[in-house]
Protein backbone atom coordinates (compact mmCIF):
# COMPACT_ATOMS: atom_id res chain seq x y z
CA UNK A 1 0.00 0.00 0.00
CA UNK A 2 1.07 3.69 -1.23
CA UNK A 3 1.40 6.12 1.67
CA UNK A 4 -0.22 9.46 0.71
CA UNK A 5 1.77 12.51 0.67
CA UNK A 6 0.88 14.47 3.91
CA UNK A 7 0.60 18.18 3.70
CA UNK A 8 0.49 20.32 6.51
CA UNK A 9 -2.41 23.61 6.17
CA UNK A 10 -1.97 25.92 8.62
CA UNK A 11 -4.37 29.21 8.97
CA UNK A 12 -3.49 31.99 11.36
CA UNK A 13 -5.55 33.85 13.86
CA UNK A 14 -9.20 34.87 13.12
CA UNK A 15 -9.40 32.36 9.99
CA UNK A 16 -12.02 30.69 11.75
CA UNK A 17 -14.32 33.66 11.46
CA UNK A 18 -14.42 33.41 7.62
CA UNK A 19 -17.88 33.52 6.05
CA UNK A 20 -18.51 35.84 9.70
CA UNK A 21 -16.65 39.07 8.55
CA UNK A 22 -19.48 42.08 7.75
CA UNK A 23 -17.21 43.34 5.40
CA UNK A 24 -17.15 40.76 2.99
CA UNK A 25 -13.44 40.80 2.86
CA UNK A 26 -12.85 36.89 3.28
CA UNK A 27 -15.99 35.66 1.07
CA UNK A 28 -19.55 34.56 2.68
CA UNK A 29 -17.93 30.65 2.99
CA UNK A 30 -17.37 29.59 6.29
CA UNK A 31 -14.04 28.06 7.78
CA UNK A 32 -15.48 24.66 8.52
CA UNK A 33 -17.10 24.34 4.67
CA UNK A 34 -14.06 25.98 3.35
CA UNK A 35 -11.81 23.35 5.26
CA UNK A 36 -14.37 20.35 4.09
CA UNK A 37 -13.88 22.30 0.71
CA UNK A 38 -9.95 21.77 0.91
CA UNK A 39 -10.42 18.04 2.86
CA UNK A 40 -12.22 16.93 -0.59
CA UNK A 41 -9.77 18.58 -2.97
CA UNK A 42 -7.11 17.15 -1.61
CA UNK A 43 -8.52 13.33 -1.10
CA UNK A 44 -9.15 14.29 -5.18
CA UNK A 45 -5.49 14.78 -5.60
CA UNK A 46 -3.81 11.67 -4.18
CA UNK A 47 -2.87 13.97 -0.75
CA UNK A 48 -3.50 13.10 3.01
CA UNK A 49 -4.51 16.79 4.23
CA UNK A 50 -4.04 18.17 8.09
CA UNK A 51 -6.15 21.32 7.88
CA UNK A 52 -5.31 23.46 11.43
CA UNK A 53 -6.12 26.60 12.56
CA UNK A 54 -4.90 28.55 15.74
CA UNK A 55 -4.89 31.89 17.24
CA UNK A 56 -2.05 31.33 18.77
CA UNK A 57 1.72 32.39 17.16
CA UNK A 58 3.22 29.69 19.54
CA UNK A 59 1.10 26.96 18.47
CA UNK A 60 1.90 27.50 14.70
CA UNK A 61 5.64 27.65 15.33
CA UNK A 62 5.04 23.86 16.77
CA UNK A 63 2.83 22.71 13.77
CA UNK A 64 5.76 23.93 11.72
CA UNK A 65 8.24 22.04 13.43
CA UNK A 66 5.92 18.74 13.76
CA UNK A 67 5.57 19.02 9.95
CA UNK A 68 9.45 18.23 9.61
CA UNK A 69 8.53 15.04 10.70
CA UNK A 70 5.53 14.31 9.42
CA UNK A 71 4.64 16.62 6.20
CA UNK A 72 6.00 16.55 2.65
CA UNK A 73 4.46 20.08 2.04
CA UNK A 74 3.09 23.39 4.24
CA UNK A 75 0.90 25.45 2.61
CA UNK A 76 0.23 28.18 5.38
CA UNK A 77 -2.08 31.49 5.91
CA UNK A 78 -0.18 32.92 8.80
CA UNK A 79 -3.40 35.53 8.63
CA UNK A 80 -2.45 38.64 10.90
CA UNK A 81 1.11 36.98 11.87
CA UNK A 82 2.06 36.92 8.11
CA UNK A 83 3.42 40.67 8.80
CA UNK A 84 4.92 40.28 12.14
CA UNK A 85 5.98 37.29 12.69
CA UNK A 86 9.97 36.47 12.57
CA UNK A 87 9.53 32.73 14.99
CA UNK A 88 6.90 31.74 11.90
CA UNK A 89 9.81 32.87 9.67
CA UNK A 90 12.52 31.10 11.39
CA UNK A 91 10.59 27.72 11.96
CA UNK A 92 8.87 27.60 7.68
CA UNK A 93 13.28 28.27 6.86
CA UNK A 94 14.31 25.43 9.01
CA UNK A 95 11.50 23.46 6.66
CA UNK A 96 13.08 21.78 3.81
CA UNK A 97 9.96 20.74 1.95
CA UNK A 98 7.68 23.18 -0.29
CA UNK A 99 5.59 26.12 1.20
CA UNK A 100 2.71 27.73 -0.32
CA UNK A 101 1.89 31.07 1.02
CA UNK A 102 -2.10 31.33 0.59
CA UNK A 103 -4.84 34.39 1.68
CA UNK A 104 -7.78 34.55 1.17
CA UNK A 105 -7.74 38.16 0.06
CA UNK A 106 -5.26 40.21 -2.43
CA UNK A 107 -2.94 41.30 0.41
CA UNK A 108 -1.62 43.99 -2.27
CA UNK A 109 -4.72 45.69 -2.45
CA UNK A 110 -4.96 46.09 1.17
CA UNK A 111 -3.48 48.26 4.18
CA UNK A 112 0.08 49.37 3.49
CA UNK A 113 1.46 47.09 6.34
CA UNK A 114 0.38 44.08 4.36
CA UNK A 115 2.77 44.65 1.50
CA UNK A 116 5.22 42.97 3.72
CA UNK A 117 4.98 39.09 4.49
CA UNK A 118 7.88 37.96 6.30
CA UNK A 119 6.17 33.77 5.40
CA UNK A 120 6.99 35.20 1.89
CA UNK A 121 10.75 34.73 2.37
CA UNK A 122 10.25 31.05 2.83
CA UNK A 123 8.17 30.44 0.93
CA UNK A 124 8.18 28.62 -2.79
CA UNK A 125 5.26 30.77 -3.71
CA UNK A 126 2.46 32.95 -3.03
CA UNK A 127 -1.15 32.61 -3.91
CA UNK A 128 -3.58 35.53 -2.88
CA UNK A 129 -6.82 37.04 -3.75
CA UNK A 130 -8.56 34.00 -4.67
CA UNK A 131 -10.92 33.26 -1.91
CA UNK A 132 -11.33 29.52 -1.27
CA UNK A 133 -10.60 28.61 -4.79
CA UNK A 134 -6.75 30.13 -3.47
CA UNK A 135 -7.31 27.71 -1.09
CA UNK A 136 -7.52 24.89 -3.62
CA UNK A 137 -4.86 25.88 -5.78
CA UNK A 138 -2.57 26.19 -3.29
CA UNK A 139 -3.04 22.42 -2.57
CA UNK A 140 -2.75 21.56 -6.06
CA UNK A 141 0.63 23.63 -6.46
CA UNK A 142 1.83 21.65 -3.51
CA UNK A 143 1.25 18.54 -4.45
CA UNK A 144 2.69 18.87 -7.94
CA UNK A 145 5.87 20.33 -6.08
CA UNK A 146 5.69 17.12 -4.01
CA UNK A 147 5.92 15.19 -7.09
CA UNK A 148 8.08 16.88 -8.55
CA UNK A 149 11.08 16.55 -5.81
CA UNK A 150 10.72 20.28 -5.22
CA UNK A 151 12.37 21.68 -1.88
CA UNK A 152 11.67 24.93 -1.28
Amino acid sequence: MTTLPTVFFLNGPNANLYGLDKSGTYGTESFHSIGERCQAHAASIGLQLEFRQSNYEGQIVDWIQEARQQADGIVINAAGLTYSSVPILDALLAYDGPIIEAHMSNIWKREPFRHHSFVSKAATGVIAGLGALGYELALSAVAALIREGCPK
